[in-house]
């Protein structure tokens, strides 16, 4: 039974969601590479909140994978929407810290501004890309469509996506790579007590008026 009767798309249908997401995916990795490259070659330790905002990075990428292994879908969307959510509000946090009266930005610093700022900034990229990522998407065939068809397909030879493994396997590589380098080079107590020290928000004192 031939389903794509039923599924047939009111607008045309555009390819190339899934190539779409290897660059997206690329682009995440090159990131975490940059970052990687600045920790272990130039020997810049990462803050704890630096840390905290490669987590959603690699949350960001996680999505963007999803989709290259289980096929387009809207919840995948949602991961990395999550992902790219959390660096932004963390990149920010950052940002009104060293913007206070009397602090010094610290940190090393790319193409003349911060790593946190270039985290914002991909954040805001990320969110972008997302959405025009999605507004793709409902022109293209459901993935559960695709499934089906190449279940009902058996005796159709099945080609290996050699493109999608290799971004996937780059991915999964830099996010082995970043987790040994924390491990490595944060001490656990030390991390999270300065952590939960730069998230709280401390009201002002009252004899500083």
């Amino acid at each position: 039974m031939d389903r794509s009767v039923v599924f047939t798309p009111r607008e045309p249908v555009l390819p190339g969601g899934i190539f779409l997401n290897c660059l997206c995916l690329l682009a995440v990795t090159a990131y975490l590479g940059l970052l990687l490259y600045y920790q272990w070659v130039l020997l810049v330790a990462p803050c704890p909140l630096c840390l905290l905002q490669r987590t959603g990075i690699i949350l960001t990428g996680i999505g963007f994978m999803r989709n290259l292994r289980f096929g387009v879908k809207s919840a995948h969307y949602g991961v990395a929407l999550v992902g790219a959510l959390l660096t932004g509000l963390i990149a920010l946090r950052q940002i009104s810290l060293e913007a206070l009266a009397g602090q010094t930005p610290q940190g090393p610093m790319f193409q003349g501004m911060h790593f946190y700022t270039w985290t914002a900034l991909f954040a805001l990229v990320s969110i972008l890309v997302i959405a025009l990522l999605l507004c793709v998407k409902s022109a293209e065939y459901p993935a559960t469509l695709l499934l089906l068809q190449s279940a009902e397909r058996q005796d159709e030879p099945r080609r290996i996506p050699w493109g999608r493994i290799v971004v996937s396997t780059l991915f999964l590589l830099m996010v082995g790579a970043h987790l040994v380098a924390s491990l490595t080079d944060c001490n656990r107590a030390a991390c999270d007590e300065d952590l939960l020290d730069r998230l709280q928000l401390h009201a002002p004192s009252p004899w500083s008026r």
